[in-house]
């Protein structure tokens, strides 16, 4: 069975970025697959990295990580200053990340307006995780 947890950003936002990354690398080594709302600075994705690298052992295989966000350079002008309001609300943050064990998802296709994941049967990658 894959789990799916989305996590609203303001459950999040007030942790300091070291809780932050704990809390979402906890979840994926439960073989769960984050939803977040938002995105991750620049510092808290680096950060989050160099935490998996850390982690990583024989259960533990890392992540993979991909963010979705609005292209604003072939949008209107009206668009372009709605998307730059949204930016100044959220803080830049406004988004969608995907965070989740690299046991389990193969890949992450990214295309400008979607984003697919494609997952390791389940049962597959409890078997891989043996040896």
């Amino acid at each position: 069975m894959i789990t799916l947890q989305f996590i609203n950003h303001s459950t999040i936002q007030h942790l300091p970025p070291e809780r932050k990354v704990r809390k979402l690398l906890e979840t994926v080594k439960e073989d769960k697959i984050i939803l977040l709302e938002g995105r991750l600075t620049k510092q808290e994705e680096a950060h989050l990295i160099q935490a998996t690298m850390e982690h990583i052992n024989g259960r533990f295989r890392g992540i993979e990580l991909s963010v979705l966000s609005s292209d604003q350079k072939q949008q209107g002008l009206m668009k372009q200053v709605q998307h730059s309001l949204l930016g100044l609300l959220t803080g830049g943050r406004h988004g969608i990340t995907i965070i989740g064990p690299a046991t389990i998802v193969k890949e992450i296709k990214k295309d400008p307006d979607k984003i697919q994941l494609l997952m390791v049967e389940a049962r597959a990658a409890k078997r891989k995780k043996k040896p």
